[in-house]
């Protein structure tokens, strides 16, 4: 089926279209027992959060359980990413982000199967100290909201039920991403995007150059991304 085109929306329907998308996965996850994971990627970790927040928000109003998740709690410690310099785009790619931690902690508790124990996080990323926050039960239905970065790859992937993609262009990128972050965050996302299709595993894509006026593609369905090499 073809993609329709792309649809301007506000900020509020976009948080409540994809509000709409977890909770009706929800019913039936809840049936099932289990919960479902929703993730909101980008290039801008800040434009993630936001909308992952607004998300996350609009399903607690519907009294649909949240259990809200942070890219930025699941940092390597800062001994380990700098171990190349913050400049290095590869490291950054390859170990910034702990996504063994994050599906470990959350996906999986709250896919099937798991055991609906969940870890809100794992690093206070301004001290680089282990959080050590106590573990939380999550009744069945309960939707598991995370923002990030390269929540397509072949590792994590599996372990996404709605993914969420940012699509922002090449210039947009340059102007948004903080300057003393571009060295890294543009040559990684760029390859991450040369590396997997990142919108055919997208349950929802959405035109993100600006912010305030989110422009949004639906998927009916999504595969699993794999890798293009």
């Amino acid at each position: 089926m073809n993609s329709p085109a792309p649809m301007a929306v506000t900020p509020q329907v976009l948080a409540a279209t994809l509000a709409d998308a977890a909770q009706a996965a929800s019913v039936a996850a809840a049936a099932a027992g289990h919960g479902v994971r929703l993730a909101v990627e980008g290039p801008v970790p800040a434009d993630a959060a936001a909308l992952a927040d607004a998300v996350a928000a609009e399903l607690e109003c519907r009294a649909v359980p949240v259990a809200r998740a942070r890219a930025q709690e699941f940092l390597r410690a800062r001994s380990l990413r700098l171990e190349h310099g913050p400049d290095d785009p590869d490291a950054f790619f390859d170990g910034w982000y702990d996504l063994a931690a994050l599906r470990r902690e959350v996906l999986d508790p709250l896919g099937p199967d798991g055991s609906q124990q969940w870890l809100p996080g794992l690093r206070d990323p301004d001290s680089d100290r282990p959080l050590r926050l106590p573990r939380r039960a999550a009744p069945p239905g309960t939707v598991a909201v995370v923002d990030g970065m390269f929540l397509a790859r072949w590792d994590v992937a599996d372990a996404v039920d709605l993914l969420v993609h940012l699509d922002v262009t090449e210039a947009a990128r340059v102007r948004r991403v903080d300057p003393g972050e571009r060295a890294r965050v543009l040559p990684a996302w760029q390859r991450y995007l040369d590396w997997y299709d990142v919108a055919a595993a997208a349950a929802f894509v959405v035109r993100y150059d600006r912010p305030a006026h989110p422009a949004l593609v639906q998927r009916l369905s999504a595969p699993a991304s794999r890798p293009r090499r």
